[in-house]
């Protein structure tokens, strides 16, 4: 754990965690706004990354915009639990796989081009660990635009955009791919983009605005790595709660104090009734259980069964996958 000390680089992640400028020199525009020059901002940012406390400047989609995405969860034997784990970080369309407090244990979110590929991907994994794979397919987010500030002081979260997926256009695809992956540290990086891509720089400039307006793109800016920046105590929190309660419910858990992301899945039936999502992140376990104890009496919720699944690993953490790539039978 990486406590950020130096107040300029606070303010470099708490304010260009979203909304990074879509400009020629954008890093000039952040060095403007800190007082430095552009030099120096790119020095910290290839510093943090380097260090693991950034996983890249870059874009985040919006789940199901253009894509298909699930979380699932496998139950592995713990003399299993390296082996089942790597066969699941070898997945391309898998881009997050957590450990968790449960039997099951591991969770990982599957993505891809469609659902017959995340399909696929879910089916290769059973084929090849022999375990029976969770598929708990999105139903609707509530609140999925996470952001962490390294200051006090609440969140900025804004409201949930509507998509317009018809905004997308040949090319779109593979933009969006290689821009979640991360922008080039680099004094022109909406340049050396459009040089990988063997495009024109001002269209690909208009077109991430385009993107970015539509809601396609939910965020551009520097993506963290929480637990490396003192967000040690990751806890995901299901509720079971029947499905005309989640109206209410949903909104009220998502607007509380402390929760960082909420939404609604379909359970498995007689195996996973958990309907309702939150996740919360805090400093610390207590922290956690404090902010669940809160949540617990919020009268939306009454009646309802939780259980929390707090996260001990992270075997694998990168962009969504949304343009296919061969995956070996």
């Amino acid at each position: 754990m990486q406590h950020i000390t130096d107040p300029i680089d606070c303010r470099l992640l708490d304010d260009f965690q979203r909304d990074f400028p879509i400009t020629e020199r954008p890093f000039q525009v952040l060095g403007d706004a800190l007082g430095l020059d552009e030099t120096e901002v790119l020095d910290r940012l290839t510093r943090m990354r380097a260090t693991g406390r950034i996983t890249r400047v870059g874009a985040t989609i919006t789940p199901g915009a253009v894509t298909a995405s699930t979380l699932a969860a496998v139950s592995a034997p713990e003399n299993r639990l390296e082996e089942v784990a790597a066969l699941i970080d070898a997945e391309p369309g898998v881009n997050h796989n957590y450990q968790r407090e449960d039997a099951w244990n591991l969770w990982f979110v599957a993505t891809g081009p469609d659902r017959e590929h995340v399909n696929e991907t879910l089916a290769r994994i059973s084929r090849t660990s022999g375990l029976q794979v969770l598929d708990l397919r999105l139903v609707r987010p509530f609140n999925v635009d996470l952001g962490f500030r390294m200051t006090a002081g609440a969140r900025n979260v804004p409201s949930a955009r509507k998509v317009d997926a018809s905004a997308m256009r040949d090319g779109d695809r593979c933009l969006l791919q290689t821009l979640s992956s991360g922008l080039s540290l680099v004094a022109e990086p909406y340049k050396a983009l459009a040089r990988s891509l063997n495009r024109n720089v001002d269209d690909v400039m208009a077109r991430i605005v385009a993107l970015h307006t539509a809601g396609i793109i939910s965020r551009l800016g520097v993506i963290v790595r929480h637990r490396a920046l003192g967000w040690s105590a990751n806890a995901m929190v299901v509720w079971d709660l029947p499905a005309e309660q989640i109206d209410t419910a949903g909104p009220a858990l998502a607007a509380y104090p402390g929760v960082t992301l909420c939404y609604e899945r379909n359970p498995v039936e007689d195996v996973w009734p958990y309907r309702l999502y939150s996740m919360i992140h805090a400093r610390n376990r207590n922290e956690a259980l404090g902010v669940l104890a809160g949540a617990i009496k919020l009268p939306e919720l009454a009646g309802a069964r939780n259980k929390v699944l707090f996260s001990t690993r992270c075997f694998k953490q990168t962009g969504a996958l949304i343009q296919a790539r061969e995956v070996a039978a």
